[in-house]
């Protein structure tokens, strides 16, 4: 009997959901990120409080963490790419779904219907604690501020999940994927700030949730953050699928 071509794409999905769903690997990976988020996030709070926070600072104050909360969605976005070449399981991924390209953007597609609720439930746990325990400034807040920020967020750590996967892809291999992008991010990339264009996926996704100031700080908009990190993913996610289809397994 033929199957349609949706129809298998919808199979390769569902199956592609399944196997991050069962790995352990991938909820103790946001579970540790959301225990360390929420502990950086206290720790920030606190010293809100004490230098006395106006209420622009209780957005920035809930995302604060997000260089830190990054790394965990990094090593997500790895574990879901290279946990098939442990032992061997990537031969019967090909076995079964054979189509290499659709299997893989499908692996993608399921990692963003993961990482998204993962993504704004940590971010706006953060801004939410933060809210609370800085009283009186939260009221100053404009509601579309605070809804820019957490989407701007969910979708910074969606991106960076997927870029992630997609070098894990490539890699294959989760220690060198591990050294190469956490060595980009909190080693190289800070020590060059100042240095390197806004055009990195880094620099220009902080402007995604970053509340607009008065200084030279903005030199993208929210918008044009997102594009140039969707790019990067975009770039990385169709080289990963093209060697893909082209290496042995």
């Amino acid at each position: 009997m033929n199957v349609s071509s949706g129809r298998k794409t919808i199979r390769i999905l569902r199956a592609e959901l399944d196997k991050l769903m069962t790995l352990p690997w991938i909820w103790t990976a946001v579970t540790v990120t959301f225990l360390v988020h929420l502990l950086l996030t206290a720790a920030f709070t606190s010293a809100s409080l004490q230098e006395g926070a106006a209420a622009p600072v209780i957005l920035n104050t809930g995302l604060a963490s997000m260089s830190y909360l990054q790394a965990g969605f990094i090593i997500l976005g790895i574990l879901a790419a290279c946990s098939e070449y442990t032992g061997g399981q990537i031969r019967t991924t090909l076995t079964v779904i054979p189509w290499r390209g659709r299997q893989l953007l499908m692996k993608h597609l399921a990692l963003t219907l993961i990482t998204i609720p993962a993504a704004f439930i940590l971010t706006a746990s953060g801004v939410l604690y933060a809210g609370r325990k800085l009283g009186g400034p939260a009221a100053g807040i404009e509601p579309h501020e605070v809804i820019q920020a957490l989407l701007g967020a969910t979708g910074y750590l969606t991106l960076t999940t997927l870029l992630s996967a997609a070098i894990g892809a490539l890699l294959r291999r989760t220690l060198p994927a591990l050294v190469i992008l956490l060595g980009y991010y909190f080693i190289i990339s800070p020590w060059s700030r100042g240095l390197l264009p806004a055009c990195f996926p880094d620099t220009a996704g902080r402007y995604m949730y970053l509340l607009p100031s008065s200084g030279e700080l903005n030199v993208l908009t929210p918008v044009q953050g997102a594009g140039i990190v969707m790019i990067w993913m975009v770039s990385f996610v169709a080289t990963a699928i093209v060697v893909y289809r082209i290496r042995d397994a």
